[in-house]
């Protein structure tokens, strides 16, 4: 007896509607939107509120924060057999922002420099088989997070440093914000599709758009600064938001690996969402402390 067509094995109808909600979930730009978005607005809520209530607090959120990139960061850098000094780099990283909050630049440049040498003589010990190369990667991992991510600390211990570090904090991910936002709707030409095949020209100037906005608001509401501080602030941290985010992409495509870590739904790692903010602290803590 032969089946009928009507008894013919049919498609798994549940599995497809499951795949295509999951794809428009992640829409264009290839994330969770609504697990990006309920993240974001959590992690926003805890950095406002420690910003606002205690500094020390807010201190700790940046401590922590910094020591799980630097953990994702190892983790990712082992994959090119970069041992990177876990212990001295994350010792000397908490003891970096201290020293910025309490004591201020120089002993930023201080503690760095003594995390260097401990990074020298804790990797010195192990042998000498890879040394130079774990040597140069716990230095590059001290520089790159805890030492960029001082100067948002410097920020803080101003007078007015919760606005200051609101300020850099709103100007720097509106570039995110406005470059995921003009991305997905109209991004069709790459601005570098060897490194990040996502990123357009038309994000880019979504973002640049949004951060001349946040800048333009923010510098003179909030920190009473002059009215035309806020565009070439919002225009240097588009710049250096964008070059951040273009140095991680990079790294992560030498690495042969999609996100830095997986603790943040919809972001990936918390090295992923640091990569525009610790590059663009410099230039925004320079430019608010000239201008403001």
């Amino acid at each position: 007896m032969t089946d009928s067509p009507s008894s013919a094995p049919q498609p798994a109808a549940p599995t497809s509607r499951v795949a295509a909600r999951a794809a428009r979930q992640h829409g264009r730009a290839g994330r969770n939107l609504p697990a990006a978005v309920g993240v974001g607005v959590g992690l926003g809520a805890v950095v406002v509120a420690s910003l606002f209530i205690r500094r020390e607090a807010f201190l700790a959120v940046v401590a922590v924060a910094v020591c799980l990139a630097l953990w994702e960061l190892t983790n990712a850098l082992a994959e090119r057999h970069v041992k990177v000094p876990l212990v001295p780099v994350a010792v000397g990283a908490v003891a970096m922002l201290v020293a910025a909050y309490t004591a201020g630049g120089q002993a930023l440049a201080v503690c760095f420099v003594l995390t260097a040498v401990a990074v020298v003589i804790w990797r010195t010990s192990e042998g000498p088989d890879g040394a130079l190369r774990d040597v140069a990667g716990g230095i590059f991992a001290a520089a790159y997070l805890p030492l960029l991510a001082g100067f948002v600390v410097l920020m803080l211990a101003e007078e007015d440093g919760p606005w200051r570090v609101f300020t850099f904090i709103v100007v720097t991910i509106s570039s995110d914000i406005g470059g995921y936002a003009l991305g997905v709707v109209a991004g069709k030409h790459p601005m570098a599709p060897s490194v990040s095949p996502k990123k357009s020209w038309e994000g880019f100037a979504g973002s640049a758009i949004a951060c001349v906005v946040a800048g333009t608001l923010t510098v003179p509401l909030l920190l009473d600064g002059p009215w035309w501080a806020g565009p070439i602030v919002g225009l240097a941290a588009v710049l250096t938001a964008t070059l951040g985010d273009l140095s991680e992409s990079m790294i992560k495509r030498d690495l042969g690996i999609k996100d830095m870590g997986s603790v943040l739904p919809g972001h990936g790692g918390v090295m992923d969402r640091l990569d525009s903010l610790v590059i663009a602290a410099p230039v925004v803590w320079l430019l608010l402390h000239l201008f403001v």
